[in-house]
């Protein structure tokens, strides 16, 4: 089977997540969003948590393509790391909404999809890291980020867009 039909199947989890949530996820109805047999869809998965955890590496790599993407525009990786909620779209916030529900249904043990998540949250420490020569500084920028995203994910009232333009040139030294 090509990788056209493995990026089919993840297309199919993301939507059955979006439409249904993580509690409706079964790996028969992956495999019939995307048109394959269920037999096709455990070729290239072997348990719905390497189909999750698939789903959130390639969040990472299109994360990482949009890191990219801004810091060919100019903008730092912090920059990008501290952007406001209002540029994170919809369907981002969706899927990583999914993400955090596929976390919880772990419940706190080590496997594929956390394993997952952690890289990928390190990718973007060591982005930091590499960026900002002060460790401290670099974490804070990380922690304040993840706020920024967290509030998004959540729903939560959003910061006013001068006062987090202030909170980011303070954290950037401007």
């Amino acid at each position: 089977m090509s990788s056209d039909t493995r990026d089919r199947i993840l297309d199919a989890l993301e939507s059955v997540l979006l439409e249904h949530g993580m509690t409706k996820v079964t790996l028969d109805g992956v495999a019939a969003a995307a048109g394959v047999s269920k037999g096709g869809l455990l070729y290239h998965f072997k348990t719905k948590d390497a189909l999750v955890a698939a789903m959130v590496r390639r969040l990472a790599v299109q994360a990482d393509q949009q890191r990219s993407d801004a810091a060919a525009g100019g903008t730092s990786v912090a920059e990008w790391y501290l952007q406001p909620p209002d540029s994170i779209s919809e369907k981002e916030i969706e899927l990583y909404r999914s993400t955090l529900a596929a976390l919880r249904s772990v419940d706190g043990n080590s496997g594929e999809v956390q394993d997952a998540v952690v890289d990928m949250m390190q990718q973007w420490d060591e982005g930091l890291r590499t960026e900002i020569d002060d460790p401290v500084q670099a974490e804070i920028i990380r922690l304040v980020g993840d706020g920024i995203y967290l509030g998004a994910v959540l729903d939560l009232p959003p910061v006013d867009p001068e006062l987090h333009k202030r909170v980011v040139d303070r954290l950037l030294g401007r």
